[in-house]
C-alpha cells in the first residue's frame, strides 16, 4: 500500500505538470530565485510528502542531518510566533536541496512577473487547477494531515504517530491539541467537503493575477 501511494503521488504530480505546462511557459522563475521559499504564504505539505522528506533526511551524512535539524527547529519556532521563515531546505545559494521530491506546495508556484509585495502573478485558471490537485492529494493521503512543513515533520518525529500513520491507522484525537494550535488539517475531512484545506494552493489570485489560460 505504501509503495502504491508513493507511485500515485508521483502520477498526480506528473498530471498536474502536464496540465500546467502552458501556464508556466512564460514564468520568470529561475534557480536561486527563492521569494516563494522565504516570503510568500505557508509552505504546507501532506503527511505522505513529509515521510518522503524524512527518508531523504535519513540518507544524509550525520553532519548534514544535524545542521538541517537545527534549521527545521528554527523554522518551526519562527512560524509558531507568526513570523516569516526561510525554508530550511534552501542551501547557501538559495537553491532547493530537495527539489526532486519537493512537495506540491512548491510545484504549483510560479510567477509571470518578478515577485514583489503582492507575491507571484499567476493565471487564475492555474490556481483552480492547483486547488483541484490538492483535493486529489488529500484524498490519496486520506489517513493523513496537511499543515506547514516543519509542523508535519514534528508530528512525524513522534514514533507513535509515525507508526500509526504508516500502518494506515487514523486517530486524530491523539494529536488534537497540536493540530488546533498549529492549524493542522485532517485530509479526510477537507477532501470530503470538496474544499482543500489551508495549503499554499490556497494562494488566492493576487491583485496582479492573470486571467489568461
Amino acid at each position: 500500500m505504501w509503495t502504491q501511494k508513493q507511485r500515485r503521488l508521483t502520477e498526480i504530480y506528473a498530471a498536474y505538470e502536464a496540465a500546467a505546462q502552458g501556464f508556466k511557459q512564460g514564468a520568470v522563475c529561475r534557480a536561486g530565485c527563492a521569494f516563494c521559499c522565504t516570503h510568500y504564504g505557508p509552505l504546507d505539505i501532506l503527511t505522505l510528502e513529509g515521510c518522503l522528506i524524512r527518508v531523504w533526511l535519513a540518507a544524509r551524512p550525520r553532519s548534514q542531518r544535524v545542521a538541517l535539524s537545527g534549521k527545521i527547529a528554527e523554522n518551526r519556532r519562527l512560524k509558531e510566533n507568526g513570523r516569516a521563515a526561510r525554508c530550511p531546505f534552501l542551501d547557501g545559494r538559495d537553491n532547493c536541496r530537495i527539489y526532486p521530491l519537493r512537495p506540491f506546495s512548491c510545484r504549483q508556484l510560479y510567477s509571470l512577473q518578478p515577485c514583489g509585495a503582492t507575491g507571484p502573478t499567476v493565471h487564475r485558471a492555474a490556481v483552480a487547477l492547483a486547488q483541484n490537485t490538492v483535493r486529489q492529494l488529500q484524498r490519496l493521503d486520506e489517513t493523513g494531515y496537511s499543515g506547514h512543513l516543519t509542523f508535519i515533520l514534528t508530528l512525524l518525529d513522534q514514533p507513535d504517530f509515525r507508526r500509526t500513520y504508516r500502518a494506515g491507522g487514523f486517530d486524530p484525537g491523539r494529536i488534537a491539541a497540536f493540530a488546533r494550535s498549529h492549524r493542522i488539517v485532517i485530509n479526510r475531512l477537507v477532501a470530503a467537503s470538496g474544499a482543500p484545506g489551508p495549503t499554499p494552493t490556497d494562494t488566492r489570485p493576487p491583485a496582479g493575477g492573470a486571467d489568461g489560460g
